[in-house]
């Protein structure tokens, strides 16, 4: 098992990675659970998948687990869903110094996250990831947040979990899709930050997709452990570190704002697109080689993800596609700032960067061949 600490000033805690740990939960956890009844939040696919593995290892350490079960899927980051789970809580008489757990993907995660950051002010929670999206980036950095009617992640808050506990044997569960949407994260780490991991993932991320264990286990560890050095930096993200990791966000939260914020397009395979997006637009401006901008796509091709915007079929235009960037979380001063790629691993925040001119770009890239 890979232990990575996250050393947040008052509230540092432990990711720990490795397979078996939701069989052997209760151990794991040990003093966090303080009451015989342990509230747990999860989606109904994971439910299915892993309820009775999580239930058989409380009950055998004397815990019964009692389960808010949300819809499957992006639509429970609502207003509807935080209101019914925070009321959920309260009925199971959740105090502060317990633990609520959340087991799931990033839904599940942010949703429990923020229901417990609002809960009497503050109350406790365990990340259990279990889609490899959310074990390497969402579990892990304390934020929370809900979808809104204006885009994605817009209300929420930086609330630390006290554990994350990420149980490789989750991702032999997933269907290929969201491996391959939660593979984008790890591409990730190594574009902003990283070129050799790039390097490692072009080797072996189809290894790890296949289902190799140590590929998986060494990628999930390493990517750990990047984001906890950037979180234990700029954890409220004030000084610009942090937003390094919302490379290719930017464009991919606003394809996902086109399609709907459904399954026609994965949170991750928006990121996927949205990082070949930010290194082409890199590139148009100079500072990254159009040959290294088509590594980046020819890397998520290789892997079985799209690589072109156009292959969505989106009916819109660039301007479409700028207008929800609009209501992104980095506006300062009515200017929003992009992650872009000086090179592979040297990502940078840009603060000159002129809309009308994305617009354009994106323009042309919904028109490029695929």
């Amino acid at each position: 098992m890979a232990v990575i600490p996250v050393d947040i000033a008052g509230a540092p805690y432990e990711v720990r990675i490795g397979t078996g740990l939701l069989a052997n939960l209760a151990a794991e956890c040990g003093a966090l659970l303080r009451k015989h009844r342990v509230p747990i939040v999860t989606d109904t696919n994971v439910h299915a998948a892993w309820g009775a593995v999580v239930e058989d290892s409380l009950q055998q350490a004397g815990h019964e687990a009692v389960w808010r079960i949300l819809p499957a899927g992006e639509a429970s980051k609502s207003w509807e869903q935080l209101a019914a789970t925070t009321d959920w809580l309260l009925a199971q008489e959740v105090e502060r110094g317990d633990h609520i757990l959340a087991l799931g993907g990033g839904v599940v995660g942010d949703l429990t996250g923020f229901a417990a950051s609002v809960l009497k002010r503050g109350c406790k929670f365990i990340q259990l990831p279990t889609t490899l999206l959310a074990q390497v980036d969402s579990s892990v950095g304390g934020k929370t947040a809900i979808n809104t009617a204006a885009g994605k992640n817009l209300v929420g808050a930086f609330h630390q979990p006290a554990l994350v506990l990420a149980d490789l044997a989750a991702l032999d569960t997933l269907p290929q899709r969201e491996l391959k949407a939660g593979y984008a994260e790890v591409v990730k780490y190594g574009l902003l930050g990283d070129a050799a991991f790039f390097g490692w993932c072009q080797a072996n991320g189809a290894a790890l997709l296949a289902g190799d264990p140590a590929a998986r286990e060494y990628a999930v560890a390493h990517a750990v452990a990047a984001k906890a050095r950037i979180v234990q930096a700029d954890e409220k993200e004030t000084l610009g570190l942090r937003a390094l990791l919302n490379l290719g966000h930017t464009f991919g939260h606003a394809l996902e704002a086109q399609t709907g914020f459904g399954a026609r397009l994965l949170h991750g395979e928006g990121v996927a697109l949205g990082m070949v997006l930010a290194a082409r637009y890199s590139a148009e401006r100079g500072l990254l080689s159009d040959h290294q901008a088509e590594q980046i796509a020819q890397h998520f091709a290789d892997v079985g993800m799209a690589s072109e915007i156009a292959s969505l079929g989106l009916n819109c235009n660039g301007a479409a596609l700028v207008a929800h960037m609009l209501h992104d979380k980095k506006m300062d001063a009515g200017t929003l700032p992009f992650v872009l790629l000086r090179g592979i691993g040297e990502a940078f925040l840009a603060k000159d960067v002129v809309l009308d001119d994305v617009a354009a770009f994106l323009d042309r890239e919904l028109q490029r061949l695929v």
